[in-house]
């Protein structure tokens, strides 16, 4: 059976304290991955890693290695789009799942609101994070990780 991991984008994730949980009831391994130094509990399944203060080295440090069979958990829209065409299942904080068919859209969106906002045309961000999110990203996290080892032990 092949190891699956979850990763972290986690500079900025409001759900790390979520995702310990889900990943002790079912036993998987989990990689804390930041720019710089960030507390983790000390958990032998817990990697923190310090991908250090390039531009994007977190983001590059967990393309690198996400694949299929790993979970991707980041808000992050091109980390998204790169860890989904590398097979990973990829979730945002809030639940959503980030698919093949979704991405491209998704990050043509995000890609049109960056120009926008720089042009002074939106001046607004996305909705703040609420506790709605936290229990449809648990959901989702959980589902997700049920359905990857229905997967694997159907191989």
């Amino acid at each position: 059976m092949t190891t699956c991991r979850i990763y972290v984008d986690a500079d900025a994730c409001p759900v790390k304290d979520e995702i310990y949980r889900v990943a002790a009831r079912h036993g998987w391994p989990v990689s804390i991955v930041a720019g710089g130094f960030i507390r983790v509990p000390q958990d032998p399944m817990i990697e923190r890693v310090a991908a250090g203060s390039g531009m994007d080295a977190a983001d590059d440090w967990i393309a690198a290695r996400a694949g299929a069979n790993d979970i991707v958990v980041t808000a992050d829209i091109p980390l998204a789009d790169r860890c989904v065409k590398a097979g990973a299942t990829v979730l945002a904080p809030n639940g959503k799942l980030f698919t093949e068919d979704s991405i491209g859209m998704t990050l043509a969106v995000r890609n049109l609101m960056t120009g926008l906002r720089e042009s002074g045309d939106v001046t607004g961000g996305p909705r703040a994070f609420a506790p709605r999110d936290r229990s449809a990203f648990l959901a989702s996290l959980d589902q997700t990780i049920r359905r990857i080892q229905r997967r694997q032990n159907e191989t």
